[in-house]
């Protein structure tokens, strides 16, 4: 698969790259962005952390707003951030042109409703073409992390939970736990996998976790208490629950006063970072 470099930055000593690539999963061009750190430029290999994001957002907003940078130099950690759907001429939109379904929203699920089922299959993009295309065209191992936020944090708790062996740790910020029992999740699922709620249980993290019986990855998941979407939307402790019920050691942080914004992401995107450099 041909990379097409989109734009190049220095920061930290490494390298902020965007890239689009056409992506036989996804049937059409997507975007991402990695960052590398400057470990690589004397030909070391890295790890690295996939980041999801959330609703609206492209490969951009993480990049441009969490501050991860310095402490990932740091560190000694690759970054990819994938777009969070398909896009491009062809591609679906939700019909009433909502943020919340459709382009900048894919769930990171396998829709197999039409017309949705020819363009999004964000859960293979992301769990197996993407890792293979950074593996073969960068200097990283194969150790890798996954976190995200908001829509982007319930992909990569399912996407761990589902995958423990090809992830060794998984963090979160404001993940939405329980999609199958909350409006954003009832739309997105609905509407990419259809009415069946049977299909809906193998991405909603809180099942997940519920019935996890393999050897458990270190997670760490951390809300703040003044998030509008709190209640509604995350529900975290519908995930807590699933936890101590198949005992899966997860930690879960309630932060006090922070929001749902990247000011909330940056403030504790370092903490996330030692946290996965510690089971590289």
């Amino acid at each position: 698969m041909s990379l097409e470099i989109v734009s190049s930055a220095k920061s930290f000593d490494g390298w902020h790259k965007q890239y689009t690539h056409v992506s036989k999963s996804n049937n059409c061009t997507m975007r991402f962005a990695i960052f590398l750190p400057p470990q690589t430029a004397t030909g070391e290999k890295v790890p690295v952390l996939y980041w999801l994001s959330g609703l609206t957002c492209t490969d951009e907003n993480f990049m441009q707003k969490a501050g991860a940078f310095a402490e990932a130099a740091k560190l000694g950690i690759a970054i990819v951030a994938p777009d969070t759907s398909p896009r491009g001429d062809g591609v679906a939109d939700d019909k009433d042109g909502s943020y919340d379904f459709g382009l900048g929203a894919g769930f990171y699920v396998n829709a197999t409703q039409a017309p949705f089922n020819q363009h999004y299959q964000m859960y293979d993009y992301v769990v197996n073409e993407l890792p293979a295309l950074i593996e073969a065209n960068f200097p990283v191992t194969q150790q890798r992390a996954i976190s995200g936020h908001s829509m982007g944090g319930h992909g990569a708790l399912t996407i761990a939970l589902k995958h423990p062996d090809r992830y060794s740790s998984v963090t979160a910020f404001s993940p939405i736990t329980n999609p199958m029992n909350c409006p954003w999740g009832q739309k997105a699922l609905s509407g990419y996998l259809g009415d069946n709620q049977d299909d809906w249980l193998q991405y909603d993290s809180s099942e997940l976790m519920k019935n996890f019986t393999a050897k458990p990855i270190p997670a760490l998941v951390d809300q703040g208490d003044a998030d509008n979407f709190l209640e509604e939307q995350l529900k975290p402790e519908t995930l807590q629950a699933a936890a101590k019920a198949s005992s899966y050691p997860l930690t879960v942080r309630m932060q006090a006063g922070y929001d749902h914004s990247y000011y909330f992401i940056s403030s504790f995107i370092a903490e996330h970072l030692r946290f996965h450099a510690k089971y590289f």
